[in-house]
């Protein structure tokens, strides 16, 4: 090997960091009471938050540092409305939000994350419509907290959240947003409605809510056509699949299903690198649920044919025939300054 070969390898090569130490990491949460220093340890802790396991309960159980971490987060919402933010303070409220997601998603300190009610903090943040990178940026980082509690599929986390006015927000999102944004706040729909309670006891508990999910989804498959997103569409496959195993959604999803999982075209918008095997799974068995024809769902099935149906249905409550508009659904109030 050539000496010049060797010298390209070693510039290449670049030795590991070490991980930081915990007296370093005691020092940057210090610094965060202290306002003269908070930037600055936002971003280093920020930076750090993915080396240090043990990061959460250190920033929950060390004196002042939550207070530190909301006073960011209020010290903002004046650039609310009029929209007035920009990148440098949008920048580090999201330092601040990443630390909180820290907290959020680590098993000793979420239940007292969601006792405090901290994520209601979040949610001036999420109303906001401006398409400006500051706004953007701010509403796809306090998804990122809120999508860091349902991930790890605690049923206590869902019950809070259908406390609050989560549903809303993320619906609008899910029609206004970036792809990001959009596939963040999909998934966090899709997370209740795995959840029991979520599925039957809120979503599917009147015609008002399942309506407005499903109108939503289905005009977010219609504009794939313009912006198209495998990534966003296997989010909302799965989130139809769900609705349809709720006995009183299902005959009105059956009406209500975008013409592109009918026809066919919905496949196009797929990922190109593969077949999506589990994708085009969860379409068959969606449509199976809702009794499409059977060549239709057959037509999404990977070499095996859809499962028979009993003749006996089930007697279920009949439905309204009108759709109630996403707007009767309730805006959330935002918090007092």
């Amino acid at each position: 090997m050539s000496l010049q070969a060797t010298s390209a390898q070693t510039a290449a090569y670049v030795a590991p960091q070490p991980p930081p130490s915990i007296t370093d990491i005691h020092a940057l949460v210090l610094d965060l009471t202290n306002p003269e220093k908070r930037e600055l340890a936002l971003l280093e802790l920020s930076k750090k938050r993915e080396a240090v396991p043990e990061l959460a309960p250190i920033l929950w159980n060390s004196f002042g540092t939550i207070a530190s971490l909301l006073q960011e987060i209020v010290f903002i919402y004046p650039l609310l409305s009029p929209p007035k933010l920009k990148a440098q303070a949008s920048n580090r409220v999201c330092n601040a939000l990443a630390l909180l997601q820290c907290v959020a998603q680590h098993p000793e300190t979420r239940p007292a994350f969601l006792d405090a009610h901290i994520p209601l903090f979040l949610y001036p943040f999420l109303n906001t419509v401006s398409k400006a990178r500051p706004f953007e940026y701010l509403r796809l980082t306090s998804l990122g907290v809120i999508g860091a509690l349902v991930k790890v599929d605690d049923a206590e986390v869902i019950s809070f959240l259908l406390t609050t006015e989560i549903i809303p927000l993320c619906l609008r999102i899910m029609e206004t947003g970036s792809e990001l944004s959009k596939t963040v706040a999909t998934f966090i729909v899709q997370k209740i409605l795995q959840d029991e309670n979520g599925l039957n006891n809120y979503i599917c508990a009147t015609y008002e809510r399942f309506s407005a999910v499903a109108t939503v989804l289905g005009n977010m498959v219609n504009a794939l056509a313009d912006q198209p997103s495998s990534r966003l569409l296997k989010h909302i496959i799965r989130c139809y699949v769900l609705l349809s195993e709720n006995a009183n959604a299902r005959d009105n999803l059956s009406s209500m299903l975008p013409v592109s999982f009918l026809d066919g075209t919905v496949v196009k918008y797929l990922s190109k690198d593969d077949k999506d095997p589990l994708t085009r799974k969860w379409l068959n068995t969606l449509l199976v649920n809702v009794n499409a024809p059977a060549q239709v769902a057959n037509a999404y099935s990977l070499n095996t044919a859809p499962q028979p149906q009993p003749n006996a249905q089930p007697q279920l409550q009949p439905q309204p025939q009108a759709q109630i508009p996403l707007q009767t659904i309730q805006q959330p109030q935002l918090l007092r300054r």
